[in-house]
């Protein structure tokens, strides 16, 4: 995902939204793409259901899921 200006590189990809993202939407446009292309949204936890009914209501394949902080790596 590409920030924007001050926008974290997690940011919810709601248009005008500028929140950390918590959720990772996986999806696909039937007819236009293969079986093995996926595109990803990202949402926070007030635009995730928004998104979400979005992708549904156009009849796309869509996982959702939380995303999870990286753990630091040892020193």
């Amino acid at each position: 995902m590409i920030g924007f200006g001050d926008a974290p590189e997690t940011s919810c990809s709601r248009a005008g939204c500028r929140e950390g993202a918590a959720w990772r939407l996986d999806w696909r446009n039937p007819r236009i793409h293969a079986e093995d292309r996926r595109k990803t949204w990202l949402a926070c936890d007030e635009h995730v259901e928004f998104l979400s009914d979005f992708l549904r209501t156009r009849d796309f394949p869509l996982t959702v899921s939380a995303i999870r902080p990286t753990q630091p790596e040892p020193a």
